[in-house]
């Protein structure tokens, strides 16, 4: 994305020496494939709740963050950490009670066809897991994903995931197709689009000797643009798939745990039944915790001949994690609050289109919203460039937000689950603020 070291120069100047010096060492030591946000990067050293805290004590409102959805270091997360820690950390080969604890509540909330969970670290993992399952499982190689598609970093996951770079080759066995786009498209027309471009990708893997067997998606589109709506786009693509012997995975990373506010994953308002869920990020509110919860007929007969095993996915203290994550979500009424807020959040920046035309639409469901940002609002054209500038305006002004999209042009709002109507409120004014002096 654009602005992703994108700091110049000058601005590299305006650091403190010890930012700076910071800087230096980091790059030497860690490589050129790191990067950092922002033209000014952020030196934070504290996170409480939806704040971060910079190295000179400056506060910065923290909407992006999905990884804490809780808040930064929410303190049941943190107790159940370190109470477990204290006691036994080990792996899932010895019986325990806090992983079967765990996968009863997490298993719960999906529907009753998706009833077994598997453990990994990372979303990653779990992806790349989903992928080896689905082979086996359907005996093909095909693989189906969007344009912008994020789902991991290793190698397998990697060649499915577009929006890592240039670099990135994908494999002879992917075919993307564009995401669905419903500020460009009717509703009707984005559904049979989008189940179109699929079957076509389907018949193009088939063409070439291969056979499908899957179809990936983020169920809110989330490197592509955040693409909430209508409620059922996805049942054409997903039918087809299924049609076609393949399978249909929900990656719910980004857009699982509630954060959709009208259902704890997003697959759900669609009306569709996943073969296979994956999820991650949010699942230990930071502790690094990610999963597959699939059909039991699904890993049937992958169970007993291909044995599974990780060495911390699924650890004592994932699992207290996870658990505190899950309980504080229900107790804490953090979906509903993700739905009510999100509302509100997304009235008050549908508020300011009529002042500011650059806005060209918002979007989204519960707490994950897509700022379109245009230089026509006729012709519909992205403006990735003034998106840079509001994105880095609005760092200084010390709330914390970035992009995504195939054009680079759409402000991707995502903050902890805990976000209140005076934060909503917050992030409203300082972008009409950053608005106004550009």
């Amino acid at each position: 994305m654009s602005m992703v070291n994108a700091f110049s120069r000058e601005d590299f100047e305006r650091l403190s020496e010890a930012d700076r010096a910071l800087i230096a060492r980091r790059e030497k030591v860690l490589g050129p494939a790191y990067r950092l946000f922002y033209e000014k990067p952020l030196h934070l050293v504290r996170g409480e709740g939806v704040f971060l805290y910079d190295a000179a004590g400056e506060t910065y409102l923290d909407a992006y963050n999905n990884v804490a959805s809780l808040g930064h270091c929410h303190p049941r997360v943190v107790e159940a950490i370190n109470a477990q820690t204290a006691v036994l950390n080990t792996h899932t080969r010895y019986l325990h009670e806090g992983i079967v604890d765990y996968a009863e509540a997490l298993t719960a909330t999906f529907p009753e066809t998706l009833s077994q969970a598997m453990f990994t670290c990372t979303g990653s993992e779990a992806n790349d897991l989903a992928v080896r399952i689905a082979r086996f499982v359907t005996g093909g190689t095909g693989i189906i994903a969007t344009d912008l598609a994020y789902h991991g970093l290793t190698s397998a996951v990697a060649e499915f995931s577009p929006s890592l770079g240039e670099a990135v080759t994908l494999g002879p066995h992917v075919r993307t197709v564009p995401a669905p786009d419903s500020y460009r498209h009717a509703p009707d027309v984005m559904m049979e689009k989008f189940g179109r471009d699929v079957q076509a990708a389907i018949d193009d893997l088939k063409r070439h000797g291969i056979k499908p067997a899957i179809l990936i998606t983020d169920t809110i589109f989330s490197s592509d643009g955040i693409f909430a709506g209508p409620k059922g786009f996805l049942k054409p693509a997903v039918d087809a798939i299924h049609a076609a012997g393949g399978l249909f995975v929900a990656d719910e990373v980004q857009p699982g745990f509630g954060r959709t506010g009208e259902a704890m994953w997003g697959f759900e308002r669609h009306g569709v039944q996943p073969d296979m869920v994956t999820i991650g990020k949010p699942m230990g509110n930071g502790y690094p915790m990610a999963g597959i919860v699939l059909r039991p007929e699904v890993v049937a007969e992958f169970g007993p001949r291909a044995r599974y095993f990780n060495t911390f996915g699924g650890n004592p203290v994932a699992a207290a994690a996870g658990k505190a994550v899950l309980d504080t979500i229900r107790e804490e009424g953090l979906q509903e609050n993700a739905l009510e807020v999100g509302r509100y959040l997304r009235e008050g920046l549908e508020s300011l289109t009529d002042r500011y035309h650059a806005i060209g639409d918002v979007r989204g469901s519960g707490l994950f919203v897509g700022v379109e940002i245009v230089a026509d609002p006729a012709a519909k054209s992205p403006d990735a460039t003034l998106t840079t500038r509001i994105v880095n305006g609005l760092r200084e002004r010390r709330i914390l937000i970035s992009a995504s999209g195939p054009r680079a042009n759409v402000l991707k709002i995502r903050p902890p689950l805990v976000f209140s109507r005076e934060n909503a409120d917050m992030l409203v004014d300082g972008l009409a603020d950053v608005l106004k002096t550009l």
